[in-house]
């Protein structure tokens, strides 16, 4: 009995010792104690960490590349989807949600448990994902002139993007597009640097607001309904000459500081987490490389706490060819201070290569610290540690009618009318919903691709009503008009047609194809045929408004004199029926242009406060109009 009495002792001393060693273990990892203050919780991993993990945390890579394993093996800190990377076509939000949470099952199995965070390009909504809301292009929401607007916009892309299981969004773009060459021009607000400052709102809607004590320059993000952003891209992107993507802006530090920078000054203030770097080069000399604005300015003079990410293999692009002296290029991207490095696929190589530099101590061991530390930062303070894996509860955002009501109000707030009357007489806006019989017809007044614009499904968009989910600018028409009206539609109709046929009005609807990038670089700027037919069969012999969907102002000049109403739609997005709504007065229009619309292409660049300014429509320009609700009370 007492050696039985003794062995129970023994056990219940040993449990003792055992969960008090357990506790004091817990009690003395700081970085797993979410009452820690973060900077505690931050120098106490760094502290932890090895040399491999520590780069492992630099490393964002391709879904495609992803998987549990990989996670597990090099300690990856991020993954993205690149444009039109889905886990398989029409996803649904569970099918993100799954893939996501996977890739995190492989990172919390490490030793050390970080979890890795997962970004994405939601840069008018939700862009990649099947059945999300699209919102219009930041060309457009900078026209409606309502940063209040477009901080809703952020909320609802919030929501939507945490629906598929995702933290971290590559939004928004700040460039101040000085040149409609550019191919990137739509994702710019506007030419002018005090638009693009104001819709930097848009950041406390995506992150939440900032508390009151906040510190500046700290990164905030408010909760799990709440998304980590990223301005994009430091900086000048929208300042290169002739408007070349990934091209050189020649400019002074004086033009830098007073165009392309004020826009990231008032983003850190506002407490966003991370800044992309951009590919383009200030002087000749690559941003990707630039120590001076990037650690310097960015870092050290604005005080920006969070981290500085590279874009999609932004360090390759270091060098001419890309990748051709890759060891020079990491070297000299994560000594100007980018901190992550968006690979995205040949990660072992850039592993490889900085585990080099650092062990033969060309690159020191704090500059290594210093990017851990403020992804880690980021991490902890958008409390990644205590929930890194997502569940379904909020799948019912996606494309939610609220969200596409909101979507619905930025198009009709976009719209800019340009021209009602011919000679500014006998307005023909607003159209009347009840007539005998109109015609639509334009390459794309039923084509939900076209409407959306690049950066929509895939990279590149897409052409046609089948990728995703939204109403078109026709089927917005057939549900607006009365009953009794008869709505013919020809996307290309010779003038016999339209002479034969006797109708009351006519909608034209004409633009640009979808692009991306420098795929959208154009020296020419002209609609695509064929427009300009349409324009010209239908225009002289029916009353017509002609309404053009386009990242930026095109050659107009030649045709306007032959249109009775145009309308400048930029890339509304899913939902055509805020076209509709000012079109036949539900609203009144109330869009300002944020660019100048220039008569030629010879005159560019050509921006407001230039002494050769000679416009075809000024920055500013906008007709507006009142509902007819309005105009019958008076």
């Amino acid at each position: 009995m007492v050696r039985v009495l003794v062995q129970v002792v023994g056990i219940v001393c040993l449990w003792w010792w055992w969960s008090s060693a357990a506790m004091a273990e817990t009690e003395s990892i700081k970085y797993k104690d979410p009452n820690q203050p973060v900077a505690v919780r931050v120098k106490d991993l760094l502290g932890r960490m090895s040399l491999e993990e520590k780069i492992g945390q630099m490393v964002q890579i391709d879904r495609s590349m992803a998987n549990a394993e990989v996670m597990k093996s090099f300690f990856i800190g991020s993954v993205l989807s690149g444009g039109g990377s889905t886990p398989l076509p029409q996803a649904s939000a569970q099918d993100w949600v799954d893939m996501i949470n996977g890739f995190q099952k492989g990172s919390l199995s490490t030793r050390l448990g970080i979890p890795m965070i997962y970004g994405i390009d939601a840069v008018h909504g939700h862009n990649n994902v099947y059945n999300a809301t699209i919102f219009p292009h930041n060309v457009g929401l900078g026209a409606t002139r309502d940063p209040e607007l477009v901080k809703r916009i952020g909320a609802a892309t919030a929501l939507e993007v945490r629906a598929t299981g995702i933290p971290y969004v590559f939004a928004p773009c700040i460039a101040v597009c000085r040149d409609p060459r550019w191919g990137r021009c739509y994702e710019s607000y506007s030419e002018d640097h005090q638009i693009v400052r104001d819709m930097t709102e848009i950041i406390p809607g995506l992150q939440g607001d900032i508390p009151s004590n906040s510190r500046k320059g700290v990164p905030y993000v408010g909760g799990k309904k709440k998304v980590a952003a990223c301005a994009k891209h430091f900086v000048g992107d929208g300042g290169t000459t002739k408007g070349i993507n990934e091209n050189n802006t020649v400019i002074d530090w004086h033009g830098m500081l007073s165009i392309h920078m004020p826009a990231y000054s008032d983003s850190i203030i506002k407490g966003v987490s991370t800044i992309m770097v951009s590919y383009s080069s200030w002087n000749g000399e690559k941003m990707h490389a630039n120590r001076e604005l990037v650690t310097g300015f960015l870092k050290d003079t604005l005080k920006f706490k969070g981290f500085v990410i590279s874009d999609w293999e932004g360090v390759d692009r270091i060098t001419s060819p890309p990748h051709s002296n890759y060891s020079y290029s990491v070297q000299a991207a994560v000594q100007a201070g980018i901190d992550m490095v968006m690979v995205p696929f040949n990660y072992t190589e850039f592993i490889d290569d900085l585990t080099y530099l650092v062990k033969n101590n060309v690159i020191p061991m704090d500059r290594i610290d210093d990017a851990v530390a403020r992804i880690l930062l980021v991490k902890f303070s958008m409390g990644l540690f205590e929930n890194p894996l997502a569940d379904y509860s909020l799948v019912n955002e996606l494309g939610s009618q609220a969200h596409r009501d909101l979507a619905r109000e930025a198009v009709r707030k976009s719209l800019v009318l340009l021209k009602n009357g011919k000679n500014g007489t006998n307005p023909l806006l607003p159209l009347p919903k009840k007539a005998p019989k109109i015609l639509v017809s334009g390459t794309h007044a039923d084509n939900l691709g076209y409407q959306c614009g690049g950066w929509t499904i895939a990279w590149e968009g897409f052409n046609g009503n089948n990728n995703t989910r939204g109403t078109t600018i026709l089927a917005a028409v057939n549900s607006t008009v009365d009953p009794s009206t008869e709505i013919v539609y020809r996307e290309n109709p010779d003038s016999v047609f339209v002479k034969s046929n006797n109708f009351a009005y006519a909608i034209v609807v004409v633009g640009e194809h979808p692009y991306s990038e420098t795929l959208g670089d154009s020296m020419t700027l002209t609609m695509v045929d064929p427009g300009p037919s349409i324009i010209k069969n239908v225009c002289e012999a029916v009353k017509c408004v002609v309404v053009i969907v386009s990242g930026r102002p095109i050659v107009i000049e030649p045709y306007i004199s032959s249109i009775h109403a145009l309308v400048a739609a930029w890339l509304p997005g899913t939902e055509g029926q805020g076209v509709t709504d000012v079109l036949f007065g539900d609203y009144g229009f109330s869009g300002k242009l944020s660019r100048t619309w220039f008569r030629t292409v010879d005159q560019l660049p050509m921006n407001v406060g230039d002494s050769h300014y000679d416009p075809l429509f000024p920055f500013g320009f906008g007709v507006t109009t009142e509902s007819v609700k309005d105009l019958v009370r008076r």
